[in-house]
């Protein structure tokens, strides 16, 4: 927390997934990272609005909702501390999430490792693709701050796998409605999230 001595008012983390803090988190999205204006998105797909997260994921009142709010949206459906293990997503879009979750989860006196994947492995040290504490053998959630068709969660998953993962899950702060949830159940991967884009007022596109 900042001192006090600077202003800035105290965030009361949540407890659990409840309207009031998913209500707050909605207004942060809308206020803060839905731009409006044509736009082509990561999928390929045009769109007549984007929601750059990042703008929220690394806001400070926001982020700490969402790390809560995930988590306790994790344990609700059988993918918290205990199950997962680990928790990790697609640099850079996953990061602040995957970070605001594992802080989260520690100060609850929780412990979760974070790891971060990347795009292709490295050409130089260890050419890892996944970073972060070993994950071979161990249960493990992928994060991303949202999904479109769920191509770039599905390359995540897969990259994990390859590092000796078992992936138990997905999770998104908003899902689109646009086929990733399809893609996910497909591949039998329980998902969740926090917000839909009906949630935001938004058409799926």
């Amino acid at each position: 927390m900042f001192p006090e001595s600077v202003g800035t008012p105290r965030i009361r983390y949540p407890a659990g997934v409840n309207t009031d803090t998913l209500s707050r988190l909605a207004d942060l999205v809308n206020e803060l990272a839905v731009v409006r204006g044509r736009v082509t998105l990561s999928s390929g797909r045009e769109a007549d609005y984007y929601v750059d997260l990042r703008r929220v994921t690394l806001h400070h009142e926001a982020a700490p909702l969402i790390g809560h709010l995930l988590l306790d949206k994790l344990e609700e459906a059988g993918l918290g501390v205990g199950e997962a293990e680990a928790v990790g997503g697609p640099t850079m879009g996953a990061d602040p999430v995957v970070a605001a979750v594992q802080h989260a989860a520690a100060s609850r006196g929780l412990a979760l490792d974070a790891f971060l994947v990347r795009k292709e492995s490295k050409g130089h040290g260890m050419r890892r693709q996944v970073e972060g504490p070993d994950v071979a053998g161990r249960c493990v959630v992928i994060l991303e701050d949202t999904s479109t068709t769920g191509g770039s969660i599905m390359l995540a998953v897969e990259a994990a796998r390859r590092a000796g993962a078992e992936v138990i899950g997905v999770a998104t702060i908003v899902d689109r409605d646009t086929g990733a949830r399809e893609v996910f159940a497909d591949a039998g991967l329980p998902y969740v999230w926090l917000l839909s884009a009906d949630d935001l007022g938004l058409e799926p596109q």
